[in-house]
């Protein structure tokens, strides 16, 4: 477990796994907030909630590149979300046994969203049905 800082907030790790991982929250972070920002402004500022539906979605996807930000945005957004939430079982869950349940719960609910996800964004195709 990781020594609490000065102002109250955990330290920068020495090395290894958790270091990439308080770096990978850092970097993430960032590229989150630009492509949550740039989805916030195509899908409410620059269309009206009224014109999106199912054929702008469509019409959007048919571009690789849109299905690309997206896949990213979901794939960063899970991926930091979990870190996080594997950070505060590693501070709060004292129990080592529900430690193990917690993070094999928490890492099989990632990976099948992230799954999910992927096959939604990657294999969808309007005109397939009919």
């Amino acid at each position: 477990m990781a020594e609490l800082s000065a102002t109250g907030g955990r330290e920068r790790p020495a090395g290894g796994l958790e270091l990439y991982a308080w770096l990978f929250m850092r970097v993430s972070g960032i590229a989150l907030l630009l492509l949550a920002l740039g989805h916030l402004a195509i899908m409410h500022l620059i269309n009206s909630v009224d014109e999106i539906n199912f054929a702008f979605v469509a019409a959007r996807w048919a571009n690789p590149l849109w299905r690309l930000y997206d896949w990213f945005l979901l794939f960063l957004a899970l991926l930091h979300g979990f870190n996080g939430v594997r950070v505060m079982v590693d501070d709060y869950v004292r129990s080592p046994g529900l430690r193990v349940v917690s993070l094999v719960a928490l890492y099989s609910l990632v990976l099948f969203f992230l799954f999910a996800g992927s096959l939604v964004i990657l294999t969808f195709h309007p005109l397939a049905g009919s």
